[in-house]
């Protein structure tokens, strides 16, 4: 009976291919769980055994190799028997997965999985448009193929059309090369890019493609490399890609690699939508049950009907981005861009080009295709204008200018871009004290606070602290495979009767902390950032000033022997000991002092 294990460089060379050609991770395995070949963490797993290696257990693909039909797991997290992590959270950070059975006249010899691990790679699994399910299983019927003719050359002739057409699903322009660099197949894709025909580019060196490709080094020392910034010239036109190439292998020697390859202005639209589809918030998202968390929350789902400006005014830390983009995703704006300016992060001489873009040439150092900026880009959407208060007077009049008319120039150009967008502002400053420097333009105050919102600061709604305590501790749990239960008693009092100058922001890195710190399963005082300590402690000393001296001392001695309990474990003789007291003397302290 054919196996995989007899041909496992073959299988790695299928993973590989796959792997490129979606954009996701690919497992394969034999009919014992064995791992036989793999992309991403799954290199690093072959020769180890999948699931225990028990295939009478119900984990997925065990499941599999007894059914012999495919699945698709749209959400590994919520599946507690998609393998031995459970629900909430798998082995290795497994999102989702598509996963068919190899077969060899109905006997099922292995197994593939395609794999995803980000918001971006379960896109592609579940795209409609890709009918991966098909492809996937065709796949399997190709690798099955290849054991049953024992990776004899004649299979890699047999099912070149097929990769072909694999080739062809893939988003990104691809090039096959043989040994000597030669393109032997490229799709349709990459002579889009290059925009010629596929007739043009099949039989042409790579270098009189892409000048100077590194592709070249890759065939001769077998190591490939992954997204590389790279601009070329063909004809009388200049392309700029993000390029990756990988070698495939035949024995010990490199066959040849696999050039992919996409235009860098869609790469970055799609990491910049993928970015914003990975932060989406919503007012659900925004946790808090206090009278006024609440009454914003209600008030930013009545202000998301409207299209009209919103000045969202709030300590640092306290959450403004969030309820921007709660307002968005409950406006009828959510299936459009969410654009984020931080106009206090940027160098003024960059903030206009960010803003409004420019055409090519505007300036020294300007790319020759010019620069969308972020208000074309939320063209339909919103654009959330973060620390308004930073931004420079002459700035201030274009943004006016837009507010007014929803039109503007870009830097260097002499046409008016219109553009739908809605804008919410957000500052952590008094913008009318600005106005009275004149630093800052009353016209435009007004016209971004049509609609004013209020954040509160985290001390105005204590009855919150200790439910986002407990939100980021799930959440930092679930980030660093931690199992901590909760805080101590006295971090609970700490914390909910802390200022948080930071507000949220500040709460939340707290956890963070205490989560990376604490030694066993539950955080404690000792896991308290130093600068809350100090802080509480000169407060505490600050308000004990006005007690009688009998009272301070005594607090004083408590503060000290406690102290001096939790350094020694509780072992009282060592602390009597360092203390210089009789241990009858400590044992009478601590029932007078109230200390368990």
């Amino acid at each position: 009976m054919p196996d995989l294990m007899g041909i496992k460089s073959s299988v790695q060379q299928f993973a590989d291919a796959i792997g490129i050609a979606l954009g996701v991770e690919v497992e394969i395995v034999d009919n014992k769980l064995n791992i036989i070949g793999g992309t991403g963490i799954y290199s690093k797993m072959v020769g180890q055994k999948e699931e225990g290696g028990d295939l009478e257990s119900n984990y997925l693909y065990a499941r599999v190799l007894r059914t012999g039909v495919t699945q698709f797991i749209e959400d590994a997290l919520s599946d507690a028997e998609y393998d031995e992590g459970g629900a909430g959270a798998t082995l290795s950070g497994e999102r989702a997965e598509i996963c068919t059975p190899i077969k060899v006249n109905d006997n099922i010899i292995g197994i593939i999985g395609l794999i995803a691990f980000n918001d971006e790679q379960m896109n592609i699994l579940s795209d409609p448009n890709r009918s991966l399910i098909p492809f996937v299983e065709k796949m399997a019927d190709l690798l099955a193929a290849k054991s049953e003719q024992q990776r004899k050359l004649k299979k890699v002739e047999v099912s070149r059309d097929e990769m072909s057409t694999v080739l062809e699903t893939a988003h990104e322009g691809i090039f096959a090369l043989d040994k000597k660099g030669y393109v032997k197949h490229c799709n349709h894709r990459a002579a889009r890019l290059f925009e010629t025909t596929k007739v043009d580019l099949l039989g042409k060196h790579i270098n009189n493609i892409m000048p100077g490709s590194p592709a070249v080094k890759v065939l001769e020392t077998g190591r490939g490399y992954t997204e590389n910034e790279e601009i070329f010239s063909y004809g009388d036109r200049q392309f700029h890609f993000i390029v990756t190439v990988k070698p495939f292998m035949g024995g010990d020697e490199v066959d040849g690699v696999v050039v992919s390859f996409r235009d860098i202005e869609e790469a970055q639209k799609l990491v910049y939508n993928f970015n914003n589809r990975a932060v989406k918030n919503t007012v659900d998202d925004i946790i808090g049950n206090s009278r006024k968390i609440m009454t914003a929350k209600r008030q930013t789902l009545v202000i998301s009907k409207s299209n009209s400006t919103i000045l969202i005014t709030g300590e640092s830390g306290t959450g403004k981005e969030m309820f921007a983009k709660a307002v968005h995703f409950a406006s009828s704006r959510a299936d459009k861009p969410f654009v984020t300016v931080n106009c206090g992060a940027i160098p003024e001489n960059l903030l206009e080009s960010e803003l409004f873009g420019y055409e090519k040439g505007a300036f020294t150092g300007a790319s020759d295709k010019g620069k969308t900026g972020k208000f074309e880009q939320a063209d339909g959407g919103t654009i959330f204008l973060d620390e308004i208060g930073d931004m420079p007077l002459h700035l201030q009049v274009k943004i006016l200018h837009v507010l007014q008319n929803m039109q503007f120039e870009r830097i260097g150009g002499n046409r008016e871009i219109m553009v739908d967008v809605r804008v919410i502002a957000a500052t952590n400053k008094n913008l009318e004290a600005l106005i009275s420097e004149g630093k800052f333009r009353e016209d435009l105050y007004y016209r971004l606070s049509v609609i004013p919102l209020s954040i509160p600061p985290l001390r105005e709604r204590k009855e919150d602290i200790k439910l986002l305590m407990y939100h980021f501790l799930r959440k930092y749990n679930t980030f660093m495979n931690r199992k901590i239960s909760g805080f101590s008693k006295e971090v609970e009092e700490l914390y909910m009767n802390h200022d948080w100058p930071g507000n949220v922001r500040e709460l939340e890195n707290a956890v963070e902390y205490g989560t990376n710190m604490a030694f066993g399963n539950m955080i404690t005082i000792d896991e308290v950032p130093a600068r809350i300590l100090k802080k509480e402690e000169e407060i505490v000393k600050f308000k004990n000033l006005d007690r009688p001296l009998a009272e301070q001392v005594k607090m004083y001695e408590k503060e000290i022997i406690t102290r001096k309990l939790k350094q020694h474990n509780g072992v009282k003789d060592i602390v009597a000991k360092e203390l210089g007291l009789s241990r009858a003397t400590l044992y009478r302290k601590l029932s007078e002092l109230d200390i368990k």
